[in-house]
C-alpha cells in the first residue's frame, strides 16, 4: 500500500470519530488499541502526531505510539523491543499532568508496569495476549 493510499484508508476508518469534541485520530487510535489492533493504532495516531510533533502534545502522541508499538512487540515475541517502548512511552508522559486529553495516566503507568512485569517473567511474551485479559485504554469522557 503506497503512502497515499494508507492514509486514505486512516481517514475513511476515522470518519466515523468526525464532529467529536476530540480528534478523530485519537479516537481511532482508542478503538483500534483496545481491540488488539496495535499496528493499526500505530498508524492512526501517527496521522495526528506528524502534524503536531513540534507542539506541546507531539511527546505525548508519541508516547502512545509507542505504548502501541510496544504490544506490537508482545504479540511478535519480543520483549526487549517491547520493554524498550514502554520505558520510553514513560518516559515521555512524565511531562503531563495525571488527566490528559481525558486520559488518567496513572492508569497507562499501570498497564505499563503490569505488562512489563508480566513479560520479563515469561519465556514467551507472545502467549501473554492470549493467556490474560488483553489491556484496555479508556478515555475518561468517552465510552467504547
Amino acid at each position: 500500500m503506497s503512502g497515499k493510499e494508507k492514509r486514505d484508508h486512516i481517514e475513511q476508518f476515522v470518519k466515523r470519530f468526525d464532529g467529536q469534541a476530540v480528534d478523530a485520530h485519537y479516537l481511532g487510535y482508542f478503538e483500534c488499541f483496545n481491540r488488539q489492533l496495535y499496528f493499526e493504532a500505530h498508524e492512526v495516531l501517527e496521522q495526528l502526531w506528524l502534524k503536531l510533533r513540534k507542539e506541546p502534545d507531539g511527546n505525548f502522541y508519541k508516547a502512545l505510539i509507542q505504548l502501541a508499538g510496544a504490544f506490537v512487540h508482545i504479540q511478535n515475541g519480543r520483549s526487549q523491543p517491547a520493554l524498550s517502548l514502554f520505558r520510553l512511552a514513560r518516559n515521555h508522559l512524565n511531562d503531563y499532568p495525571k488527566i490528559h486529553h481525558c486520559l488518567e495516566l496513572r492508569e497507562v503507568f499501570e498497564l505499563i508496569e503490569q505488562w512489563s512485569r508480566e513479560i520479563t517473567l515469561t519465556s514467551t511474551p507472545g502467549s501473554l495476549l492470549l493467556m490474560k485479559a488483553p489491556p484496555k485504554l479508556v478515555l475518561s469522557a468517552f465510552d467504547f
